[in-house]
C-alpha cells in the first residue's frame, strides 16, 4: 500500500507540473482582450488545468491559475513608477470614456495595473464608479473638484468675461462662446495637479473619453520618462487657432521680461518662435501627455500659471490649456527633456499620431494618417525633431 500511495503521489506531482506547463505556455501569449473577454479566457485555462489535472480537485486547480497569474504579473509590475492616469470626465462620459479605458487596458495597463484618478466638478454617480471599475485593473479614485477651482476668481469681471463668451460665439471662435469650457480649460491649465488625490504621484497620464490607442504599448512609458531624465512627453503637436488667443503670447513675453531668474538660458522657446519674434502658434496637443508632475508643481510653471490667471485670458479671451502647458514647457525645458512619443498610436478627434515602419506591425492605425505625414503644415512635430539638442 506504501509503494502504491507513493506511485500516486509522483503521479499527483507530474500531473501538476504537466498541467502548469500547459497554463504557462498559454500566458506567454499577448491577449489584446476586453476585460469580459479576459474572463473567458481565464475560465478556458482552468478548463485546460481541468482535463489534464484529472485528479486535482477544483479548489487546487483554480489556485494553481491564480498563482501563476500572480506571478506573472508581479514580474511585469516588479519596477513601477509612483504613476498614475488622470481623466477630468463627467457622468454622461461613460460610454466614450469605458470604450477608451478598455483600450488602454488592452494595449497596456493590463500588465502594468497602474491606479486612474477621476475628476469631477460634480460628484460621480455610484453607476459610473462601479462600470468604471469594470473595466479596469487599477485602483480607481474619484475626486469633486474644489469649488474655488472651478468658479470665478474675485479678481475677474463676470460681466466683462460674459460680453466676451457672447462676442466669441457670434464670431464663431471654437468653444469660445461655452462657458464651461472657459473654466475647463484654466482647471487643466493649472489645478489638477493640485488636487489632493494627486498629491501621492510623480507622474500622470491625461486621458480623454473617446480617444483610441492603436497600438500595443509593450514598454512603460512612466518608465521610460523617470529612466532618461524626461518631463514631458506628447504625440501631437499643431498649431493653435489664432482667434482663441490674441494676447497670450504677449502676455508670455511680459512674464519673461519680469521674472529673467525664472528663465534657464537653454530652453526650448525657438520651437514656438516665428522668424519675426512672434507666436508661430505650434503646441503640444494636451489631451495625451505623460508628464512629471514635479515639474507642473515647480515654482517656475506655477508662477507662470498665477501670472497668465491675473491676466485674465482664461476668460476674456478663450485661452487653451494646450498652448498654456506647451508656453510653459518650452520656457523651462530644454529638447533632451522633452519626448515624442512616435511609438504610440493615438487618436484624438479628428486626428492620429501613428508609428511608422516595423513599430507599425503592432498596430490597427494606419501610418499615413498620422499628422506629421497627412497635413505636415499644420503639424509642428517634424520641425520639434529638427530641433537641436542643448549641447549641439
Amino acid at each position: 500500500m506504501a509503494a502504491v500511495r507513493d506511485l500516486r503521489g509522483i503521479l499527483f506531482f507530474l500531473v501538476v507540473i504537466v498541467g502548469m506547463a500547459v497554463v504557462w505556455r498559454d500566458l506567454r501569449y499577448d491577449f489584446s482582450f476586453s476585460s469580459d473577454m479576459r474572463q473567458a479566457e481565464l475560465a478556458r485555462r482552468k478548463e485546460v488545468v481541468t482535463s489534464t489535472m484529472t485528479s486535482v480537485a477544483v479548489q487546487t486547480q483554480t489556485e494553481v491559475v491564480t498563482e501563476i497569474i500572480q506571478i506573472q504579473q508581479e514580474q511585469a509590475t516588479s519596477e513601477r513608477a509612483s504613476a498614475a492616469f488622470v481623466i477630468l470626465t463627467r457622468n454622461k462620459d461613460l460610454k466614450g470614456l469605458r470604450e477608451t479605458l478598455a483600450q488602454l487596458e488592452d494595449r497596456f495597463n493590463r500588465r502594468y495595473n497602474y491606479p486612474y484618478v477621476f475628476l469631477n466638478n460634480e460628484p460621480f454617480s455610484d453607476d459610473f464608479k462601479e462600470r468604471i471599475k469594470s473595466v479596469v485593473s487599477g485602483e480607481c479614485h474619484f475626486g469633486v473638484i474644489p469649488t474655488e477651482h472651478w468658479s470665478y476668481p474675485d479678481y475677474i469681471n463676470q460681466t466683462r468675461a460674459a460680453e466676451a463668451r457672447k462676442d466669441m460665439n457670434e464670431r464663431k471662435v471654437i468653444y469660445g462662446g461655452r462657458e464651461s469650457y472657459h473654466h475647463m480649460c484654466r482647471y487643466e491649465s493649472g489645478f489638477f495637479y493640485r488636487h489632493p488625490l494627486m498629491d501621492q504621484f510623480k507622474w500622470y497620464w491625461r486621458v480623454e473619453p473617446d480617444v483610441k490607442f492603436g497600438c500595443d504599448i509593450d514598454y512603460d512609458p512612466f518608465m521610460f520618462m523617470q529612466t532618461n531624465n524626461k518631463k514631458y512627453g506628447f504625440t501631437i503637436s499643431i498649431k493653435e487657432v489664432p482667434e482663441t488667443i490674441p494676447t497670450l503670447w504677449n502676455t508670455t513675453m511680459n512674464f519673461m521680461k519680469e521674472h529673467k531668474h525664472l528663465i534657464p538660458e537653454k530652453n526650448l522657446m525657438n520651437f514656438v518662435t516665428d522668424s519675426n519674434g512672434g507666436y508661430n502658434r505650434c503646441h503640444f496637443w494636451s489631451n495625451f501627455e505623460i508628464a512629471s508632475l514635479d515639474f507642473m508643481r515647480s515654482e517656475q510653471y506655477s508662477a507662470y500659471f498665477d501670472y497668465l490667471d491675473r491676466a485674465g485670458g482664461f476668460f476674456y479671451e478663450r485661452w487653451g490649456d494646450a498652448p498654456v502647458h506647451s508656453l510653459g514647457v518650452t520656457m523651462f525645458l530644454n529638447k533632451d527633456e522633452v519626448h515624442w512619443f512616435d511609438d504610440i498610436g493615438y487618436f484624438h478627434s479628428p486626428l492620429w499620431n501613428c508609428p511608422k515602419g516595423d513599430a507599425n506591425k503592432k498596430c490597427w492605425c494606419l501610418e499615413e494618417d498620422s499628422i506629421e505625414t497627412r497635413n505636415k503644415r499644420w503639424s509642428c512635430t517634424l520641425d520639434f525633431v529638427a530641433l537641436p539638442g542643448p549641447n549641439a
